[in-house]
């Protein structure tokens, strides 16, 4: 009962803070989630092991009905699910069971497949709703000038504002952020579009200082233009769109890879994490500018959900798989003492984080 008079308030303050647009990110949020545990509910059953439970969310049932075996519920606090499977068991990590149905009769790579099923759906979806933003249409920044930076390529070379760079040396430019990839400090040739008139310049980037996405200072090959903060609409269509959603599910996935190793490294300051919170705000922003920046957002956390359950913490994924590759190496399960401690370290580290970044997230909001 206090669980649910908790999340109750919690809905309430969500939605006066955000209005009625909350609700899409609980939608949003409780998806990923069900295809998450989805993943691991399936490769469950097709190895025979018995489902106990199909939860969206944590704590007290809201509402429960079963189905065959399993018990499928709505529990109070939305932020999570799981699948309990008949001798696994995160929160008591000693509850073993070796009937013919359980978890712990199969081989270690048959539960390193049930494991890796829930990361690889959320994986999956990412390329779903990839494929189905390639059709619907995705809005970038238009590859036209706004200013010319002084003393740069660009300025020597006659560039002017509002001309369109149409290609970098035979190819074609659709988004401003292409630039960059085509661009070194050899002799560039870039076709613009300058009125009515198209036009071949050719001119030799200059190594300047800039930003990257995580604030670092760099420095790179540069034509000295900043965009003019036109927009347009990229479609991929077809075959397309599979590129298209393969590229953008690698470029995410390396991403959330490359924003833990700067974390690690001190680049990325640890008052800049968020959690939870933070993920509701965004997307719950999203939902209120178009369809195809919410299904971006979305699906850059499902790949975040994805890839930070392979983590190596023994009560995620990608700690029992570790566990169970041990397994297959040494023909032999970890010790069980180390095991169960292991198990409410990573516990008790994963609560601190989430309490440590929902009150970033909240000091973060109050100061906006």
């Amino acid at each position: 009962m206090r669980s649910l008079i908790f999340v109750s308030m919690l809905l309430i303050a969500s939605f006066w803070y955000w209005g009625l647009h909350f609700g899409v990110t609980i939608l949003a949020l409780s998806f990923l989630i069900f295809f998450h545990e989805l993943g691991h509910f399936l490769a469950a059953k097709y190895f025979g092991v018995f489902v106990k439970t199909f939860s969206i969310g944590f704590g007290e049932k809201i509402y429960s009905k079963k189905f065959g075996d399993t018990t499928y519920c709505l529990s109070a606090i939305p932020f999570g699910g799981y699948v309990q499977l008949k001798g696994q068991d995160d929160i008591n990590p000693k509850d073993k069971n070796y009937d013919s149905d359980s978890y712990n009769t199969l081989s270690p790579l048959k539960r390193i497949i049930i494991l890796f099923a829930g990361p690889f759906f959320n994986i999956l979806l990412a390329f779903i709703l990839y494929i189905a933003l390639g059709f619907i249409g995705v809005e970038r920044l238009a590859p036209v000038v706004g200013t010319i930076l002084p003393n740069s390529a660009a300025l020597s070379a006659n560039i002017e504002t509002n001309d369109r760079i149409l290609a970098i040396n035979g190819v074609k430019i659709e988004e401003w952020d292409e630039i960059k990839k085509h661009i070194s400090t050899e002799p560039t040739n870039i076709l613009i579009k300058r009125g009515d008139n198209n036009i071949n310049i050719t001119l030799t980037p200059q190594i300047g200082q800039s930003k990257n996405i995580f604030g670092e200072t760099i420095n790179t090959p540069l034509i000295g233009i900043t965009p003019s903060g036109e927009t347009t609409t990229i479609y991929n269509s077809g075959f397309n769109s599979i590129k298209f959603a393969y590229d953008e599910t690698i470029k995410a996935s390396t991403l959330i890879y490359k924003g833990l190793e700067k974390l690690i490294t001190g680049v990325v300051p640890v008052n800049q994490m968020g959690g939870i919170v933070a993920m509701a705000d965004i997307t719950t922003k999203a939902s209120q500018i178009s369809i195809s920046v919410l299904l971006i957002i979305v699906a850059l956390i499902s790949v975040n959900l994805g890839i930070l359950n392979l983590l190596p913490l023994p009560v995620l994924d990608g700690g029992h798989i570790v566990f169970n590759l041990y397994e297959m190496i040494f023909k032999k399960a970890v010790n069980e003492r180390v095991f169960v401690t292991l198990s409410y370290a990573s516990m008790a580290l994963l609560f601190t984080l989430m309490a440590f970044t929902i009150i970033n997230d909240i000091v973060r909001l109050a100061g906006e």
